[in-house]
């Protein structure tokens, strides 16, 4: 750290990405990518002459993208908020309606932490249940900012909306973001309650079900009045944070959202055979209806296993919190990355 660094933020942790080694060809499980490459309508977008016009600036107000985002979910343009990948909206967020305290399962995405301390702000981390579900009743009242991603992460169990819909009228005047990066996996999304309540931020990415991880794209869903402040604090930092390719590649994503919602359903047929194997080999796995498993093994800690799979060419996730270490985080790959993923692990507990 160099002498000029701002000593507020010395103590700051960054967030840890999850692993991109180069070092030898790996079975990826441990990033939460989609295994299928975008649709066919996504490759034609980055055409010759979209790459011709990287001269010029991109659309700032993104017109195309949110009202094909307004049409896929039923909704006007002026209650749509774009930016570069979810953890863009994020932290807009915190920034933009944190200033009371936030609240966030003591297990969740790293990044809220990350967000809450690089803003100066007060927040508290709650404590999921002894079954890793949350209890709602945490979260009402409270007077202050509430995050919850649903379905959560890493857990992948999710809350019901009318245990959302309880948050959400038990807080009026503070904003309730329900973080829904893997809701397309089986989870059910809130964006329909936005005319409702109007302190419901809903935000999802193309990341993970739509097949986008490295466009970095990611969308809020809520009242005018709260797009508007994001787009406040957008325009005080980077107008032009969705580049054109990355435009044109989610319009033509959105068109072609049939692919990718069949997409989601075989990722979810082949968690169901992962999670059931893993189950028949003696794991405690946690009840996902994202495009991971988050599995116990009783014969290794979780590191172990971790460093065991790694020398067999597969990457999983470790956490080293201590709630957490014995598990891991397994990202759904394809039927055949899952099937030489098992095959891997009955050699280890043979072994």
């Amino acid at each position: 750290m160099s002498k000029f660094f701002n000593p507020r933020l010395s103590g700051l942790e960054a967030y840890t990405p999850g692993e991109q080694p180069r070092d030898r060809s790996y079975i990826k499980l441990n990033t939460n990518e989609s295994p299928y490459p975008p649709s066919k309508g996504v490759r034609k977008a980055l055409d010759r002459k979209r790459i011709d016009g990287l001269r010029l600036y991109c659309d700032p107000t993104a017109t195309a993208l949110k009202e094909e985002l307004a049409r896929v979910y039923d909704k006007k343009s002026s209650q749509i908020f774009v930016s570069n990948g979810s953890d863009d909206i994020l932290n807009f967020a915190f920034l933009a309606f944190g200033a009371d305290g936030i609240l966030f399962p003591d297990i969740s995405y790293g990044f809220y932490e990350v967000f809450a301390n690089l803003h100066s702000l007060p927040f508290e981390k709650v404590p999921l249940k002894s079954d890793f579900s949350i209890d709602a009743d945490d979260y009402c009242k409270r007077n202050k900012m509430v995050v919850i991603a649903n379905p959560n992460a890493p857990t992948g169990m999710v809350l019901p909306l009318k245990k959302i819909e309880k948050i959400l009228k038990a807080n009026p005047e503070n904003v309730v973001l329900i973080d829904e990066a893997y809701v397309d996996f089986g989870g059910e999304s809130c964006a329909d309650l936005v005319d409702k309540y109007p302190n419901l931020l809903c935000v999802q990415t193309f990341s993970k079900s739509r097949s986008m991880a490295g466009a970095r794209l990611g969308f809020a869903i809520a009242s005018e009045e709260l797009i508007a402040d994001l787009e406040k604090i957008k325009y005080s930092t980077n107008p032009y944070d969705v580049n054109a390719l990355t435009q044109a590649a989610g319009v033509a994503a959105l068109q072609e959202n049939g692919y990718y919602m069949r997409n989601c359903r075989r990722i979810i047929k082949t968690r169901n055979y992962a999670k059931k194997a893993l189950e028949n080999l003696g794991f405690e796995v946690l009840p996902s209806k994202a495009n991971f498993l988050f599995a116990k093994c009783g014969q290794f800690t979780g590191l172990e296993l971790y460093l065991l799979l790694k020398e067999k060419g597969i990457l999983v996730r470790h956490f080293e919190k201590d709630r957490i270490k014995d598990f891991n985080r397994i990202t759904i790959g394809s039927q055949k990355e899952m099937e030489a993923f098992i095959a891997a692990v009955e050699e280890i507990l043979g072994a």
